[in-house]
């Protein structure tokens, strides 16, 4: 009996089968993720919600954290908790990044910062400095642009020049390193050597099209989280202030920024918003939208998260 050789598999469905995979397998984390973003009732800023969407941050990151080839070294930065990623094998101690993590200024701590700050550091073979900044609404504004300020001193205290420096943010910590870089600007001190931004959140006042248009396609976010952790990190403030809202700063001799974005969030409007008006003030910006994906997507374990991570690692190579 012949036998007949099995039909060659098209490239297409070979590429639907993986989506499908990953899809699948990235399902329990992104539940996770959803639910601590979005409680049950997302507009509650009571301390029982909070502290479980913070333990649940806090778990999450130390599940999906690539440590391997990294050490982790936390101690207390003058009473904040803080924590050194630095690669095992040898690498760059001449440079370091200062890395914001997000939680929409009410959540986010050290464990959730991981993820991100391990893949910056297998990425770019620098030091990465996270910061437990103070949470609202226990602490509002400025409470967290202090505690930026002051690991940025420390860093400099450290005998890192300013251009030795590349602050990252991710979503609320997005918004952090701009008002950060404002901050600096505007008392006439030295600027970092650049900025890489994943999601940030850049306008509070939440004026952006795709608040509306996206919110059907975002897995995480919504619009009344959104508004709830707003209330509770800047209550009475002028929510266009630069330091709320760093979207409306003057963005010139600002350093190079790299932003980062998906199709599928609510905040897409802010990164594409923020590129325009620092191609404006003739600030080199590269914008990279990745299709079907997430808000902070690159914290996840999967290939578009690695593939966003590595155009980071070149785009610092370029800078440096």
């Amino acid at each position: 009996m012949k036998l007949r050789p099995n039909p060659p598999i098209r490239p297409e469905r070979l590429r639907a089968d993986l989506q499908r995979t990953e899809k699948r397998r990235l399902a329990p984390m992104m539940r996770a993720l959803k639910a601590i973003h979005s409680a049950t009732s997302p507009e509650s800023m009571a301390p029982e919600d909070l502290e479980r969407q913070r333990k649940g941050q806090e778990v999450l990151g130390r599940l999906i954290a690539p440590m391997a080839g990294m050490a982790w070294e936390p101690f207390s930065l003058s009473g904040m908790k803080a924590a050194w990623v630095r690669p095992s094998r040898g690498h760059d101690r001449r440079r370091a990044i200062l890395y914001c993590h997000g939680g929409g200024y009410t959540s986010g701590n050290l464990g959730y910062a991981r993820p991100i700050a391990s893949k910056l550091a297998h990425v770019t073979g620098c030091e990465v400095l996270s910061f437990e900044y103070r949470l609202a609404p226990e602490h509002p504004y400025p409470a967290a642009v202090e505690d930026a300020v002051r690991a940025w001193d420390y860093l400099m205290y450290l005998g890192y020049g300013a251009r030795d420096v590349v602050v990252a943010g991710d979503s609320a910590g997005g918004n952090l390193a701009l008002v950060l870089t404002h901050r600096l600007k505007a008392a006439g001190r030295r600027l970092p050597a650049s900025l890489v931004l994943f999601s940030p959140w850049t306008d509070m006042t939440a004026s952006g099209r795709s608040y509306q248009e996206r919110e059907a396609l975002d897995p995480t976010l919504t619009r009344a989280y959104i508004q709830a952790v707003t209330a509770a990190y800047a209550p009475g403030q002028d929510l266009s202030s630069p330091d709320l809202s760093p979207l409306f700063g003057s963005f010139q001799d600002f350093p190079p920024v790299l932003i980062q974005a998906g199709t599928n969030e609510i905040l897409l409007s802010d990164s594409v918003r923020l590129r325009d008006r620092l191609v404006a003030a003739g600030v080199p910006c590269r914008l990279e939208v990745w299709r079907g994906m997430w808000h902070v997507f690159q914290m996840f374990p999967m290939k578009k998260a690695a593939d966003a991570m590595d155009h980071v690692g070149r785009f610092l190579l370029e800078q440096f």
